[in-house]
């Protein structure tokens, strides 16, 4: 089991399945081995767009890098609020996983921002994504266009457009965010 939020032995496992280096997977990724080491090693956290390329370099979606939970019934349609996998990329976001194992071309995400929590750079990959605002307010930063939405606010872009996000406000904001292909 991994620490809350760190991915160091599932990176590791996934890098040695697949019979690489960290020589090998440092070059695939454009990073360093040093930098690798300390991922696998829980003594860092990556960004969103470092995960995201070392999960396309593994052949996974960045949830593969994630424990999920035990499934309490034998049906893949549905997925019970505690089986959820919990993602955490940055201090103060936390994404779940919503989707059930039983699709594979669409992501849902529920995403919560503690106010002031931010992705520090903006990153970009293939697809197209769209989201609802439930409560509280998001700026949303698309290439160089930004703007802040409110609860009840929705949006939609094409992926491949650098984008990064954060909560301005002084709430929790929460928000349901779908994405094709899934990235988690």
């Amino acid at each position: 089991m991994t620490k809350e939020g760190l991915i160091g032995a599932k990176l590791k496992s996934l890098r040695h399945a697949r019979g690489l280096t960290l020589k090998e997977l440092a070059a695939r990724t454009d990073t360093s081995i040093g930098h690798l080491s300390q991922l696998e090693r829980d003594m860092a956290s990556p960004s969103v767009r470092m995960l995201y390329v070392i999960s396309r370099a593994l052949g996974v979606t960045i949830s593969g890098f994630f424990d999920g939970g035990e499934p309490v019934e034998a049906n893949p349609y549905v997925l019970r609020k505690h089986e959820r996998r919990h993602i955490r990329f940055a201090e103060g976001i936390d994404d779940y996983r919503l989707t059930s194992e039983a699709v594979s071309k669409i992501g849902l995400l529920y995403s919560t921002f503690k106010p002031g929590a931010f992705i520090t750079e903006s990153y970009s990959h293939e697809g197209e994504e769209a989201g609802y605002v439930v409560s509280g307010q998001l700026e949303l930063e698309i290439s160089s266009f930004k703007t802040i939405l409110e609860a009840g606010d929705s949006f939609s872009f094409p992926s491949q457009v650098p984008h990064r996000y954060r909560n301005p406000g002084d709430a929790e904001t929460s928000v349901i965010w779908a994405m094709t292909p899934p990235t988690y």
